[in-house]
């Protein structure tokens, strides 16, 4: 499937990675709209990941949960190893964050004062070494 993925994919994924997620949201969305099933799904699961950190960064927390938990529910549909990345590994690290949101609460997320024991830990994609 890896051979497959256009390379805007993987620009994304890049862009994921390196920590800039609107742009990723851009790359993604572009090949969203045009995709059909069953990468249409994918690519939005992943950016709305994307979008859900980037609304972290910006202290809005309803809009993180909102789109971790709706990008966490599309990969679902997908096999551990889809489209040449760990699409388990990004769900575990998704659904963690999410829980850590859920507990720490929108108050501390939007005041921006999370203790040092807080600290997030925002997911990675996860190259399957086939590709």
């Amino acid at each position: 499937m890896s051979e497959t993925m256009p390379q805007e994919f993987w620009q994304g994924i890049e862009q994921f990675n390196s920590g800039e997620f609107y742009a990723c949201h851009d790359t993604l969305e572009a090949l969203w709209i045009e995709a059909s099933e069953p990468e249409k799904t994918f690519y939005q699961g992943i950016l709305q990941i994307a979008v859900a950190i980037y609304h972290l960064e910006n202290r809005n927390w309803r809009g993180a949960v909102i789109l971790l938990g709706e990008g966490s529910n599309r990969l679902r549909r997908y096999p551990s190893s889809y489209g040449g990345i760990d699409v388990d590994e990004l769900l575990s690290q998704s659904v963690a964050l999410l829980k850590t949101l859920q507990k720490i609460g929108a108050e501390k997320i939007s005041a921006g004062e999370l203790g040092e024991n807080e600290a997030l830990s925002l997911p990675r994609i996860v190259l399957l070494s086939d590709q």
